[in-house]
């Protein structure tokens, strides 16, 4: 008899496994058929049996006389977002007719939570312990708010900067993608939760989403796109699995067979369990016999009164629905769910705050600095300028954040709704007092959009009083960005497109890359396609032009504006950079990403050198006009309206040259490398400076005869004045061979990376292990002849240095396979 005794001391993964899987067999067979469909889905919002004071639309209704207890559910991956418990006032207006059940979903009274900075952030700290820790701040919260799954880590790829999602993933790489999905997946888990990387696969774009018909070559599949879920899968095992909306090669990404069965558990040997998105699925037969468990977030197709005619039938049976069961109960017992009561406890908001501040400050990036970073302690006058229609200079900034609009009341689902927030001036206000300085003066500049008047702490001067200001300033911070979040990509679609549109064409005139530019923003709302007219109209903040007269007035204190001046960027995932504000008449750049709740302390931190950046640039930042997106073809993004009129399809004909191995292979023929640099990049990816200096120096690969991996040797040196991280990165071309696999390989792709801290003059030696065997398949392609991948006969080039730009790398040498 399995107990629950026998689970808690079983000693390895496989036994825990062994053992919760017996109980969930245990448990079905006493399970009437009217009870194994009730599990099958969600439920709809109700008061929570357990939790009544609770509001919550993400659950699976208990069976008390069963022991099954409620399966509690909450969105990420910024952070316990949307998370199954809304105000119980609300249920009263539901059921009044007053408001809609939808409610539950969105509503800004969700339980709070600790507002962490972007996913993307803990991509750019290159770091997988501060993934974990990321990680362990939410799975804290998770068993304070009395929660189960988390339907994160997200692991689709920056393939489109423009994409609204991107801030929620781990930027264009599928090998660091994979590595920071593992370390979060660990930790979430490590707090007995089950996580969900998600959207599987291929959900690179939010346009059309639930209809979008996406073409992708099976060997680009299995090389980047799925490469990610593959590591999570098998370095990070996950209970459970996230399906996405789209469609990819002809099937719906909840009803792929091969997706779903083939790949993610023959090939794979995943033992979890897949939940659809939410309202993803779209048939009752199909998803159930391509291996689909469970529906969220409530009875639609798989409502009793669709699965019933469905088993009369015999396209499905009770041994199918059994299994679905099995996969997901396997992972609550294995998890511990059946195990503990649903009690929730407070958060302690002051700490999880201080990791979120921690996070933010290891993951911001230095991309350029010519003398105004790190501000002087000692400063008198800082003035912070940012535009009056953007969010930048005047709130934390998180995903869908609107100028006026408190943090988590946006329409995304991972929206999470902070306990406190830090404003950009109180941080420097908090910081520099904290240095000792209380007689500075910090000022708030905001601008009109025209570039025509300002305020000035909220009183009403012109431009150039506004400019004068900042000239007579010691030190300049600039603010400015890209919001995002789910339900659109920044682009401009055509005028009346909806969620509930069938196709989303781009408006006449618009260009795909239009969004990439700090000037580009969405009127009233990110979540909802930005069009030429209406009340989502697309608006020119003109803030690249406000930069560009800021660094041009005539400084009239003893530094120039480029000395005195930074630009702290707070983006989606990278910027399309005006050439005039990059190189040594431009300003100092920091990028802060969406900092969150912290968003004031995290940047002062920084800009004052209490802490030192550390961060790479997990995706390229272009030069304006040179990006991918600026060559991309209708068919790449946002897809091609069939003559039906209600098809649309995209097409990722880029093939495996996505990020920097689009930029690296150049195929715009624009990009071709001079004295080490990529004339289309103005940050390359892995790019991060610091406020010292670091060599990497001696670089060298051998076979290691035990391990059989290669080992990648560098000697790190800090050459600076202050302590600081620097990031050794690996990357490895193919034999010239590779190609004829398949897909044409790019010229690089990353395969090892660690970050070590070094005091002023300390050095470290450092190894980077290639191991062939390891999940990422670092030395190989993947062959659709033989449906398996091949390692290509030939000489294999190892680089390693600080960035991913050539000027940045050296062989470390070469081996033959």
């Amino acid at each position: 008899m399995a107990t629950i005794n026998e689970q808690k001391t079983a000693a390895t993964d496989t036994a825990k496994e062994a053992v919760a899987n017996r109980r969930a067999k245990l448990l079905l067979a006493a399970m009437t058929l009217e009870q194994k469909l009730q599990q099958l889905t969600g439920s709809m919002p109700e008061l929570i049996p357990e939790l009544p004071g609770c509001y919550g639309a993400r659950h699976v209704t208990g069976i008390a006389a069963l022991s099954i207890p409620t399966l509690r559910i909450t969105n990420g991956p910024v952070g316990v977002g949307q998370n199954d418990c809304v105000a119980a006032s609300l249920y009263d207006e539901v059921k009044a007719g007053t408001k809609s059940f939808t409610v539950a979903y969105t509503h800004p009274s969700s339980a709070k939570a600790t507002a962490l900075p972007s996913a993307i952030s803990a991509a750019a700290s290159f770091d997988p312990a501060v993934a974990a820790a990321y990680g362990d701040v939410i799975g804290t919260e998770m068993n304070n708010l009395a929660l189960h799954v988390f339907e994160a880590p997200g692991l689709n790829l920056a393939r489109i900067p423009v994409l609204g999602r991107n801030f929620e993933y781990f930027g264009e790489d599928p090998y660091l993608t994979g590595v920071m999905g593992v370390a979060e997946t660990k930790a979430v888990q490590a707090k007995g939760l089950i996580a969900m990387p998600k959207h599987f696969v291929a959900n690179e774009q939010e346009t059309n989403r639930q209809k979008v018909q996406e073409t992708v070559d099976r060997q680009v599949l299995r090389e980047l796109y799925l490469l990610p879920f593959e590591m999570a899968v098998k370095d990070g095992k996950p209970g459970s699995i996230m399906c996405a909306y789209n469609y990819v090669n002809g099937a719906q990404s909840c009803e792929s067979k091969e997706m779903l069965t083939d790949v993610l558990r023959t090939d794979w040997g995943f033992t979890g369990y897949v939940q659809s998105d939410f309202f993803a699925m779209k048939s009752t037969v199909g998803t159930m016999q391509a291996g689909m468990d469970h529906e969220m977030p409530i009875p639609q197709q798989w409502a009793p009164a669709k699965l019933t005619p469905a088993l009369a039938s015999g396209s499905i049976t009770t041994a199918m629905i059994d299994k679905a069961l099995e996969r997901r109960y396997t992972q609550m017992f294995k998890m511990g769910i059946f195990d503990r009561p649903l009690v929730q406890t407070a958060i302690d908001f002051a700490n999880n705050g201080k990791v979120a501040r921690d996070i933010g400050t290891k993951a911001a990036v230095l991309l350029q600095n010519n003398g105004a970073l790190p501000i002087a302690s000692t400063v008198r006058k800082v003035v912070l300028v940012g535009k009056a229609s953007q969010v930048y200079a005047q709130q934390a900034v998180a995903g869908g954040s609107l100028v006026g609009k408190p943090m988590g009341a946006g329409g995304g689902s991972s929206d999470v709704v902070p306990n406190y927030t830090v404003a950009p001036i109180d941080g420097i206000r908090n910081t520099l007092k904290a240095l000792g300085n209380t007689t500075a003066a910090v000022q708030l500049i905001l601008v009109d959009d025209a570039n025509a008047s300002a305020t000035i702490d909220g009183r009403s001067v012109s431009f150039d009083e506004a400019l004068a200001a900042a000239a007579a300033a010691d030190a300049v911070v600039v603010m400015a960005g890209t919001v995002s979040e789910e339900g659109a990509d920044r682009a401009t679609m055509a005028d009346g497109s909806t969620a509930a549109s069938t196709t989303v064409p781009l408006a006449a005139g618009a260009r795909p890359s239009d969004g990439s530019s700090l000037d580009w923003y969405a009127t009233s709302s990110s979540s909802a396609y930005a069009t030429l007219t209406g009340a989502n109209a697309v608006k020119n903040s003109q803030t690249v032009a406000m930069i560009k007269a800021i660094m041009t007035t005539a400084s009239t204190t003893g530094r120039t504006m480029v000395q005195k001046t930074a630009l702290v960027l707070k983006d989606n995932a990278g910027i399309a950079m005006d050439p005039d504000l990059v190189g040594t008449a431009g300003p100092s750049i920091l990028e802060a990403w969406f900092p969150g709740q912290e968003d004031g302390n995290i940047v002062a931190d920084l800009l004052f050198g209490v802490k030192n950046p550390s961060g790479k640039l997990p995706v390229t930042f272009p030069v304006a006009g040179k990006g991918f997106l600026d060559h991309a073809s209708l068919e790449q993004f946002p897809g091609v309206v069939s003559a039906d009129g209600s098809t649309q399809t995209v097409n990722y004909s880029e093939g495996l040259h996505i990020g920097y191995r689009w930029y690296d292979a150049n195929k715009s023929g624009e990009c071709t490398v001079v004295n080490g640099s990529n004339p289309c990049v103005a940050f390359p990816f892995g790019h991060g400076l610091a406020y010292t200096t670091f060599t990497v120096t001696a670089p060298s690969v051998a076979l290691n005869n035990s391990t059989k991996a290669y080992d990648v040797k560098v000697k790190v040196s800090n050459t600076g004045k202050v302590t600081g991280s620097e990031v050794v990165q690996v990357y490895l071309s193919l034999p010239t061979g590779a190609s004829a696999l398949g897909m044409e390989q790019p010229p690089k792709r990353l395969v090892g990376f660690q970050k070590v801290e070094l005091a002023p003059g300390a050095s470290r030696d450092v190894v980077i292990s290639i191991n062939p065997a390891a999940s990422n398949h670092p030395l190989s392609a993947w062959s659709k002849t033989s449906n398996q991948w091949v390692t290509p006969a030939g000489a294999y080039t190892v680089y390693a240095g600080k960035s991913s730009a050539p000027r940045d790398l050296a062989v470390a040498g070469t081996f033959t396979r």
